[in-house]
């Protein structure tokens, strides 16, 4: 071969190198510009969503603690249950201590992922409890991306407050325990957690709330599942429950706060 001929070859050859790393360094960058959306992006657009719903809801404000006022009185008797709500209808928010000051989500009706985990926060299993009523309420929620309402879901400690509030009533759960499934054990939203599907459904006496949210982080192989029960009930007009005026936690609404 000669000489002319080893040196075309060799330029040929650098130049397909060439091209194969401008091809790595663009697919590098487009993963790069990937990533940053799906871990970023979707938070911001998601989480402003997410606060543009629960401020359009309107609701009367719960009354300002008063030093002099008595301490809310938490009900234990049968709570004021809603009808279930309508697919993509926003019926609850969600506030949990061990999240923070500022975390509040919508609950809303339904667990599409498109419209609803996606954009509204929190999705209800439809036909399953409501707030409040005998059986399981069940919810389901991103761990990761798309506001993430449930990314600490796994830090929750058995007797941690779940605060559900409607229009009208709070809600008090605590958690009771923590447990990692694989999709298809649907039994951990029955209406008595750990049924089996097609089992029958005996008298319901305790009212439940579930979580539900992908296993394990950046994955979808299992779920994280935290059952709690319920604790008691009280009306918005009497005030706000003392699971969040004494861990400061900012309300929705309130004079001063969540505003």
């Amino acid at each position: 071969m000669s000489a002319h001929a080893r040196v075309r070859r060799g330029g040929a050859g650098t130049a397909v190198v060439g091209v194969f790393g401008e091809l790595l360094i663009t697919a590098g960058v487009v993963l790069g510009l990937f990533v940053v959306w799906q871990l970023w992006w979707t938070d911001v657009v998601a989480l402003r969503e997410q606060q543009q719903v629960l401020h359009a809801l309107q609701w009367e404000p719960p009354p300002p603690a008063a030093s002099a006022a008595p301490a809310p009185v938490e009900r234990r008797d049968d709570p004021p249950v809603d009808p279930q709500p309508a697919f993509g209808q926003v019926f609850a928010q969600l506030y949990v201590p061990r999240f923070g000051p500022t975390y509040v989500s919508p609950i809303a009706g339904g667990v599409d992922r498109e419209q609803i985990l996606d954009r509204l926060g929190i999705g209800h299993y439809p036909d399953t409890a409501m707030p409040g009523e005998l059986g399981n309420f069940a919810t389901a929620g991103h761990r990761t991306t798309f506001g993430k309402p449930y990314n600490l879901i796994a830090d929750l400690q058995d007797g941690d407050a779940l605060v559900v509030r409607t229009r009208t009533t709070w809600y008090v759960y605590r958690v009771v325990s923590h447990e990692i499934v694989y999709p298809w054990q649907v039994e951990v939203i029955s209406p008595i957690p750990g049924l089996k599907p097609g089992d029958p459904i005996p008298p319901l006496t305790e009212r439940w709330m579930t979580m539900t949210a992908c296993h394990p982080m950046f994955s979808a192989r299992q779920r994280y599942v935290v059952h709690a029960k319920f604790d008691y009930w009280m009306p918005v007009s009497e005030g706000t429950p003392k699971e969040l005026t004494d861990a400061g936690v900012k309300v929705i609404g309130a004079v001063g706060e969540g505003s």
